[in-house]
């Protein structure tokens, strides 16, 4: 791993040549010495377990740094096992919390599936705990990504410690022992690092695989919230047929004609169904498909008053955009417009596949 302001192999040497042993540097508070004289040891952490080997104790100059490297080692590998620790615990709570999240989902939907009253006080605060829990989730994620950020950290202190290591062989005074012990602790630092990596790693796959978990159940949280509204269930974001597996060449769906015309002709339309279905089974067909919504009203006796009609039905093919939002549709796959028709018996929202 490359890094940036670490010290050249000569400024090291000199650093340890003045005394100021590795230890001393912040990064590695210095730890008691393992064992007395004659059995020192470096442990090597693996996924079988720690291993040892025997590093003597010599008394010159050299083998003083071989001491002071050696605690900076066994600094490092306990880093590195508590962070491991931490990941474990992590992913303990993401799944506490995940079960908590799909428990009250199903029994939302559950509910819907039945049929219900629109608007059912219960199921607005089972839909309120859904969301607690995949708050709860989301802070899980971030403490992932803190705990990244962590690990990278220790990644830079091995790869520091490794070139401290490599350093003190340019030293002199040094016995056949010392060199020996250096090479030790060279390895066992080097094997330090490839679980450091690898840690690293899966934190990357861990955060990436949260990071979409939470985006698609934030998506399926919306159209739950436009279900609950209407008292009817809808189905699964329509997001997730951004991924759909019809192969290009399938057959095209019509753009000459309406895919759903939706007539505002009283108070309160219920669309959302007839709307979902149509649309989902749209990218089902065409997975990359985009969608026009057109807003149209009758031709007016005079100029005014077919321009008023006109931002009456923009509004409504506003609020249909806005539906289909929730259901998990990406804006950026949604065009509004308004026009006039005289075919048009009252105000409407034409949906086009585009």
């Amino acid at each position: 791993m490359a890094l940036k302001n670490i010290p050249s192999v000569a400024v090291v040497a000199t650093l340890l040549l003045g005394g100021c042993a590795f230890a001393d540097n912040a990064m590695f508070p210095p730890l008691a010495p393992m064992g007395g004289a004659g059995s020192g040891k470096a442990t090597l952490v693996s996924e079988e377990g720690p291993s040892e080997t025997p590093i003597s104790e010599t008394g010159t100059f050299v083998g003083q740094k071989v001491d002071s490297l050696r605690n900076d080692l066994h600094q490092l590998q306990g880093n590195l096992g508590t962070q491991k620790d931490s990941l474990n615990q992590i992913r303990e709570q993401i799944v506490h919390d995940s079960q908590g999240y799909h428990g009250t989902i199903a029994a939302i939907e559950a509910r819907l599936q039945l049929g219900t009253t629109p608007g059912n006080p219960i199921l607005v605060q089972q839909w309120n705990d859904a969301q607690a829990s995949l708050d709860a989730v989301n802070e899980d994620v971030l403490k992932m990504s803190r705990l990244a950020t962590d690990v990278a950290s220790t990644s830079g202190m091995a790869a520091y410690l490794l070139e401290s290591i490599r350093a003190a062989r340019s030293l002199s005074g040094a016995v056949d022992e010392d060199h020996r012990n250096l090479r030790v602790l060279e390895d066992q630092t080097n094997g330090t690092t490839v679980l450091i990596e690898r840690l690293l790693t899966e934190l990357s796959t861990d955060v990436q695989r949260q990071q979409q978990y939470l985006a698609n159940e934030r998506s399926n949280l919306n159209g739950l919230a436009l279900a609950i509204k209407s008292g009817q269930y809808l189905g699964n974001s329509l997001s997730l047929s951004r991924t759909g597996t019809a192969p290009a060449t399938s057959a095209p769906v019509a753009t000459d004609r309406p895919l759903v015309v939706i007539r505002f002709d009283r108070p309160k339309v219920s669309y959302e169904d007839a709307l979902y279905t149509a649309v989902k089974s749209a990218l089902d067909r065409r997975p990359g498909a985009t969608f026009e919504l057109v807003g149209v009203a009758p031709v007016a006796s005079t100029p005014g008053a077919t321009a008023l009609g006109e931002t009456s039905a923009r509004r409504n093919a506003e609020t249909v955009m806005r539906s289909l939002t929730q259901m998990g549709l990406p804006s950026d796959r949604m065009r509004v417009s308004a026009s006039s028709s005289a075919d048009a018996s009252g105000t409407e929202v034409r949906v086009f596949v585009r």
